[in-house]
């Protein structure tokens, strides 16, 4: 079966495939439009650990419950525990073919036949060359023609009992109790994006011009096939008495009961977790044969379990393919942090994300407190607010127009609906529906709040920002000269939201700025959220620690660094700003409790005094207590 493209698309690939395999790295960086650096370890393990509740929270409003499956028989009783069709040491014969077709049949091809291994013991961890029970074959294979044209690959993998043969039409050494049988494609479709870019003064390209033709021609997306060299058959050590029904996913994708016994078979798992994107080389026409290392080893029952649940379909399944594509690319990270990276770095790692990611939960929760129970605007910017929902529209559009993770767009997308519901909360957002846009639509009227209005914050919030522009609007306008003389960009369009996103990404620091001043003219701080602000400093000296433990970019290293400086600077205003009795704090109370005014003497009650008018003697002690 071949993919979308036919033999045009074949042709096409096959020059990619030799621009591929001839050309140098640095040639192919130099001819391939600007691509923002990969992700980090650090980066991708704290960005995932972040992202958990997101994630649960978005798709258990698609996730649908499985059908319960049926563990009774037709008759109605509970079906009986299963046992393994072959036991512990059975000799077992391995047959490896190679063949174009889903559904092989052709059992007496010698050409088909790749790899044949005999005597194998069922359960042996001792054997094989380096005494681990592994075997492995390799051989340089001939790819058909149609595989080169994009076509499909398939390995098919037959277990036998030894003296059995897996062909069907052979009915006296011909088993069904006694044939194991998995298959699989060899060959993967990547999908691969292009990026037309240009200099929009000079409308220049550094791009190789027949990369652009075939882009014009056929889209900016190309399916072409992939191969990778090495693929590991595991044959699971198990004998668990598994009841047909009841097998929790995702391993029971995997265990097949016979229809007639009620038996299972062995489990034989394609195992090719640890390999990585960057190994898969295109095939196409001008790629006559590949290389093909294949490895037959057991495997343990929980290691299997481990296996199986890292493949298994992830929940955003409903989003297509190109989130695997992207979330593959991000597990490869992972994938070399675990293979290069020292344990104890990276059980470090692993500890101190988690840590970071709880204080980024925390700063986050008492964020939306500070916010929803503030009464009083005093003391705050609410420019600065302003200014973080024209930032967080910035990052989602910018990452919109580059077709980041999807995930990733969800999370700066509620990000940006909270800094929205910010802004309800420190300026007065009223539907006026008399005066209506275009006569159907509520006008929406936006003014600041009394308590901002009649303090003096707002000159104060005005000042600082009327300075913060003398030095951001020179930057902005340098970067962006910058950017248009020297970055090529999709269109004006794209160039706008890349430069925003630039400039931000580095001077975003200062907007931070204008609180330090507010700070510095009331000599208070105590209308600041700090329990919000400790956990952002904590996460920020975090990031410190692994920016240079950790291979990151200099411009992330940089960053942290500001951050460290305006935190700094936040703490030194807290020590000398202390004591300010008289205003209120981030829950609306100030350190001042009102003293009660004393009543006049006449308006005092007369609660031990005695009456004048009493003339009557006092009364023994007897009395008062009948009393």
């Amino acid at each position: 079966m071949a993919a979308p493209g036919g033999e045009t698309q074949a042709s096409l690939n096959g020059s990619v495939g030799t621009e591929a395999a001839i050309v140098p790295d640095q040639q192919n960086a130099q001819q391939q439009p600007q691509q923002p650096p990969p992700p980090n370890a650090w980066q991708v393990i704290k960005g995932v650990l972040f992202r958990i509740f997101i994630i649960w929270a978005i798709s258990s409003w698609f996730r649908r419950g499985s059908a319960p499956q049926d563990q009774t028989t037709s008759a109605g009783a509970p079906r009986p525990p299963s046992r393994n069709l072959f036991p512990k040491e059975t000799l077992m014969d391995l047959y490896v073919f190679l063949s174009e077709n889903e559904h092989f049949t052709e059992f007496n091809s010698s050409t088909a036949l790749f790899w044949e291994q005999r005597d194998l013991v069922y359960g042996d961890w001792s054997s094989g060359e380096n005494g681990d029970g592994c075997y492995e074959q390799y051989s340089e294979i001939g790819i058909p023609e149609k595989v080169q044209e994009n076509g499909t690959f398939y390995i098919h993998v037959y277990l036998t009992k030894s003296g059995f043969h897996p062909d069907p039409s052979r009915k006296n050494v011909h088993r069904r109790l006694a044939t194991v049988y998995t298959s699989r494609m060899l060959n993967k479709y990547k999908r691969k994006r292009f990026l037309k870019t240009k200099n929009l003064l000079t409308g220049e390209t550094e791009v190789d011009p027949e990369i652009i033709k075939r882009a014009e021609d056929f889209g900016p997306i190309e399916i072409i096939s992939h191969w990778h060299p090495n693929l590991t058959i595991n044959i699971v050590d198990d004998h668990t008495p598994w009841v047909q029904g009841s097998v929790p996913p995702p391993l029971d994708q995997y265990v097949k009961f016979d229809a007639v016994s009620g038996d299972y078979y062995p489990i034989v798992y394609f195992n090719d977790y640890w390999n990585l994107q960057k190994d898969y080389m295109p095939v196409n026409s001008s790629v006559t044969s590949l290389p093909l290392r294949l490895s037959f080893c057991p495997l343990s029952l929980w290691r299997w379990q481990l296996y199986a649940a890292q493949s298994s379909r992830s929940p955003w399944s409903f989003l297509g393919e190109d989130l695997y594509e992207q979330s593959d690319e991000e597990q490869d990270s992972i994938k070399v942090a675990l293979l290069e990276t020292n344990p104890y770095l990276l059980a470090l790692t692993i500890t101190v994300s988690i840590i970071h990611s709880i204080f980024e939960f925390l700063a986050f929760k008492n964020d939306i407190q500070f916010w929803n129970s503030r009464q009083s605007l005093e003391g705050l910017s609410v420019r600065s607010v302003i200014f973080g929902v024209f930032q967080s529209l910035v990052v989602l559009l910018y990452i919109l127009d580059n077709e980041t993770n999807f995930v990733v767009q969800v999370s700066v997308g509620i990000g940006l609906l909270i800094d929205f519901w910010k802004i309800t909360k420190v300026m007065d957002v009223k539907l006026d529906r008399e005066n209506k846009i275009a006569g159907i639509f509520p006008r929406v009227t936006v003014k600041d709040k009394s308590t901002y209005v009649e303090s003096a914050t707002k000159v104060y919030d005005d000042m600082a920002f009327r300075y913060l522009s003398w030095i951001l609007f020179p930057l902005l306008g340098c970067y962006a000269v910058y950017s248009l003389l020297y970055m090529e960009h999709k269109g004006w369009y794209s160039w706008v939201l890349s430069m925003l996103y630039g400039f931000l990404l580095t001077f975003g620091f200062i907007t931070m700025t204008p609180q330090l001043f507010i700070n510095y003219k009331l000599k208070s701080v105590a209308h600041l959220p700090w329990r919000m602000l400790t956990y952002k400093a904590l996460n920020t000296f975090i990031d410190d620690l692994f920016a240079f433990v950790i291979k990151m970019p200099m411009m992330y290293r940089i960053g942290c660094l500001r951050d460290d400086v305006v935190f700094f600077i936040y703490l030194y205003q807290r020590w000398i700003y202390r004591v300010d009795p008289t205003r209120l704090n981030e829950f609306g109370t100030s350190g001042e409790t009102p003293t009660p005014t004393p009543l006049p003497i006449q308006d005092q009650p007369a609660l031990n005094s005695p009456n004048p008018e009493d003339t009557s003697p006092p009364k023994p002690a007897e009395d008062k207590k009948k009393d």
